[in-house]
């Protein structure tokens, strides 16, 4: 394909997503564009799936490789003047050929303007197809991830399916499994069992609305070991989803405000409003869960609300004498945190407390006087180790005081995730006079910086 091919010949690519297959599940403009062409490229297999539609139509059968040769051969055809259509089962723009398509008409100097019309014509996706057959998996938030790594990383792949674990989507796999690739799901299956029960309902569903259409529904734990192949749509639970009656269901949260779902709301919600836990509500509800008991540390309620320290620690610097946080309290540090380390020379010796995402702990004891920072790096050195923080990932610090247990600083990076922090030592269950003395005058002063930068902006 050259790319000083003239593009005013009025042709027209037509991409064309026809849905599962049969031809009671595409939509009037998909048949309306099949029949308008007079061109068909495609996939051998898609062909087959429409030839009572192609009738005296010129045809074009490309391999499963051969994805963007059907695309060139789209323009070349539209070129000459002649309606192509490109289909696709599926949705041609998920993992279909609309974006392929595009970046090859770019590159031959193609514009939206220019004397070739491109239309992309939506199908019903094979997610929604196999939900569909299994019951109402996807009534939620959920996420759609291909396992092919032909084209993509696997370290990529995989870092979308944690994020997908821990965030709690239903998961749709496509491209799960193949004659080459059998580990792809297998690792999949290792790294969402972190996140999800080993009983966590699975749908996998075969050549949705075919001849060979089969589904299988299992536990998250067997699911590496069913039959999975090419053809084949995965679609993981999240911790709600449920079967019931043979039924696949994602519960959609109306039981988190109607009683009953049918009934009326729940005591402190109102119809028609966010929960108490939506984005306006949910940070009184941390603190009320501070309220509740005095042996919950941040960590404890990070875990709980499913949420960073940094959050949390936000949640409870916005307490008030008629919403508390419990034992807790906390002022941010404006502007130049680095100050802190000038203030925490008056402290004494303090505790310094690392954690990884891992799992592992370090603490030691330093002086403020082990502090150094040099361009743009926080060192704390001493005759017993080494610890150099980079001070541009820090972007929050946070004084934190919880009643005679705790009164210390957390530093905070731009996730809300604790890049370290150091707290007062406390000998015989006490913190040392003049050190918290010192800490409660920097705090007092941090107050009134607070206030007056308050008053000022409003």
């Amino acid at each position: 394909m050259s790319n000083e091919q003239s593009t005013t010949s009025n042709g027209k690519i037509l991409l064309v997503g026809f849905g599962p297959g049969a031809e009671v599940h595409m939509s009037v403009r998909a048949l309306q564009a099949i029949e308008e062409a007079d061109v068909v490229i495609g996939y051998s297999t898609y062909i087959k799936l429409v030839k009572n539609l192609l009738e005296g139509k010129e045809i074009i059968r490309k391999g499963m490789t051969e994805e963007i040769d059907r695309c060139i051969e789209a323009y070349e055809q539209a070129v000459l003047g002649k309606t192509v259509a490109l289909i696709s089962s599926g949705d041609i723009g998920v993992y279909g050929m609309a974006g392929p398509t595009y970046e090859v008409l770019l590159k031959s100097g193609w514009k939206p303007d220019s004397g070739i019309e491109v239309e992309v014509i939506p199908g019903s996706t094979a997610l929604s197809a196999c939900a569909s057959l299994v019951g109402a998996p996807l009534t939620h938030d959920f996420c759609s991830i291909s396992l092919s790594d032909l084209l993509t990383p696997w370290p990529t792949i995989a870092r979308r399916i944690e994020a997908a674990g821990r965030s709690d989507f239903v998961v749709a796999l496509y491209n799960p499994k193949s004659g080459r690739r059998t580990q792809q799901i297998v690792e999949t299956q290792r790294i969402l069992l972190q996140y999800r029960k080993a009983d966590t309902p699975v749908a996998i569903v075969k050549s949705a609305y075919r001849d060979l259409q089969d589904i299988q529904m299992v536990r998250l734990d067997e699911m590496k070991d069913c039959k999975i192949g090419m053809l084949t749509t995965v679609l993981v639970g999240n911790s709600s989803t449920y079967i019931e009656e043979g039924l696949m269901i994602t519960p959609r949260g109306y039981a988190n405000k109607y009683q009953n779902i049918t009934g009326t709301t729940i005591e402190g919600e109102k119809r028609g409003r966010s929960l108490s836990m939506g984005l306006t509500g949910w940070k009184s509800c941390v603190r009320e869960y501070l309220r509740s008991s005095n042996e919950y540390s941040l960590r404890d309620t990070a875990r709980h609300f499913g949420c960073p320290t940094g959050e949390i620690i936000s949640a409870i610097s916005e307490a008030n004498g008629n919403d508390s946080a419990g034992e807790y309290s906390a002022a941010i540090v404006q502007p130049e945190a680095i100050s802190v380390i000038e203030a925490a020379k008056q402290w004494g010796l303090l505790r310094v407390v690392v954690r990884n995402n891992a799992g592992a702990v370090s603490k030691f004891m330093i002086n403020a006087e082990d502090f150094t920072l040099r361009r743009e790096w926080l060192n704390i050195e001493n005759e017993h180790f080494y610890l150099h923080v980079k001070w541009p990932s820090v972007q929050q610090v946070w004084f934190i005081r919880r009643g005679d247990i705790l009164c210390g600083v957390y530093f905070i990076d731009e996730q809300n995730e604790t890049v370290f922090y150091l707290s007062l030592l406390r000998q015989d269950g006490a913190f040392n006079a003049p050190a918290l003395k010192a800490f409660e005058q920097a705090w007092q002063t941090l107050t009134t910086m607070n206030e007056l930068e308050k008053a000022s902006n409003e």
